[in-house]
């Protein structure tokens, strides 16, 4: 299950020290910390439509400095930039895959977080750019850089075994992934896959939420999450998104650990989304009615044993021909919790889909070895309803692979590969997928 709460919730129990008794002490003492990327990732091209791509490929690196106050009074300061660079190492534009880079392939720098912060017992509030991770409103880190807020968010754990989450987000500037869904003419692939439908924003650039979903200016996302775990074995998640004059979204999960050997566990999701206000998902120039309605539902089992990690998953999502983008699932804003995605492949949202996946990892501690592997595969199977390609079903399918290592404390290395097969299917039946291996390193200091 992915880490439904802030990235900074930690903090509420790790209060790092005493408080400053000065003001002057507060930025003296602060803390530094950096983390260092290297990045490199080749995609080629497979299936009959093939022969109109080009196979890409691009290495860079980021580094993340960040600062942030000692608490004085319960209040801090933190900033933190990023910068990217190539090293000149990459190739030509045309064969330069830029899922890693800026906006056209070029490096760049800007602050994605910058805050004010204020703890006092089980209570956090967090105002400025910062970094969130719930069900549909997260980083989506999936290559170089993550995905940025501005909210204002608030934290709270009073009640026992229970976690609550109000936020407000105002502007966001997309990572780097954007780049492979900036598209103005595949927008049912764009807003189902985690990003928003105007090309025109900006990695590394703040804007209006609003603007970035559906190019039109709005007063932001608020949500409220809630993440009780006081019934023994169980937690249950509920969260609602209220993106103002476009959409309100319900995600909840429940999952169960029983006490049996092997640790089974089953789960249970469910997305539903409806429009509001203006309703300016119409807004989108091949989206021609402002009527959302969508329902995703996934099931998954698994237990482990001995450092072997197995489940499976089912999803399914519903269609409705008279509602924007037939039903599909909308989720603009980096959230991925589907049970049944893959690394790359995220159909699942598309409507009149059903989606199973199968994966398994080991780790190897017993050898020794700090050394996570995993494998898995997935099955998309595309009704004719869907808007990816209209009025033709296909199956889609992805297997892939993904082994983490860490030589040392602090320094991971990384190496991915995922493998597409009938991406996408036009309605004549020829298939577009290929074959991407990522190497990634991590250094965090």
């Amino acid at each position: 299950m992915k880490k439904l709460y802030l990235s900074f919730a930690c903090a509420v129990s790790l209060i790092a020290g005493q408080e400053a008794s000065t003001l002057e002490e507060a930025f003296t003492q602060g803390k530094f910390n950096g983390h260092i990327r290297a990045f490199y990732i080749n995609r080629d091209w497979q299936g009959d439509l093939s022969q109109s791509k080009t196979n890409k490929w691009a290495f860079a690196t980021a580094i993340w400095l960040g600062y942030e106050t000692k608490p004085f009074y319960g209040a801090s300061l933190g900033i933190q930039m990023v910068s990217v660079n190539d090293f000149g190492l990459n190739p030509d534009k045309e064969k330069l895959n830029t899922s890693i880079l800026g906006d056209n392939g070029e490096t760049f720098s800007f602050v994605p977080q910058a805050y004010f912060k204020y703890e006092k017992e089980n209570t956090l509030f967090k105002a400025g750019r910062q970094k969130i991770s719930t069900p549909l409103l997260a980083p989506d880190d999936a290559r170089l850089v993550p995905t940025y807020f501005e909210a204002y968010t608030l934290l709270n754990t009073d009640l026992p075994q229970t976690t609550l989450i109000a936020s407000h987000v105002t502007k966001i500037a997309p990572g780097t992934f954007f780049n492979q869904y900036r598209n103005p003419h595949k927008h049912a692939l764009v807003l189902t896959a985690g990003y928003g439908a105007n090309d025109k924003a900006s990695i590394g650039k703040f804007s209006n939420i609003g603007w970035y979903t559906v190019g039109k200016e709005t007063s932001g996302v608020s949500f409220i999450g809630i993440t009780n775990k006081s019934i023994e074995n169980l937690s249950l998640t509920l969260y609602d998104y209220y993106a103002h004059d476009i959409l309100n979204a319900l995600y909840f999960q429940a999952d169960y650990r029983f006490d049996a050997p092997y640790k089974p566990y089953v789960a249970f999701q469910y997305i539903n989304e409806k429009d509001v206000g203006e309703g300016y998902i119409n807004y989108v120039e091949d989206i021609d009615t402002s009527n959302i309605d969508a329902n995703y539902y996934g099931i998954k089992a698994g237990a482990s044993i001995d450092g072997v990690s197995l489940y499976a998953a089912y999803s399914k999502t519903d269609k409705n021909e008279n509602a924007a983008l037939n039903g599909s699932v909308i989720s603009p804003w980096g959230g991925m919790p589907a049970f049944t995605q893959g690394m790359v492949t995220r159909h699942q949202f598309l409507a009149d889909t059903k989606a199973w996946k199968v994966a398994g990892s080991y780790k190897w501690s017993d050898f020794g070895v700090n050394l996570k592997t995993a494998f898995y595969y997935a099955s998309f199977d595309v009704g004719s309803a869907n808007p990816y390609s209209p009025g033709h079903d296909w199956t889609a399918k992805e297997a892939g692979f993904d082994f983490i290592y860490y030589p040392v404390k602090n320094l991971q290395l990384r190496f991915r590969g995922n493998f597409p097969r009938s991406f996408y299917e036009d309605s004549a039946g020829k298939d577009l997928g290929w074959n991407e291996f990522r190497f990634i390193v991590n250094y965090y200091f």
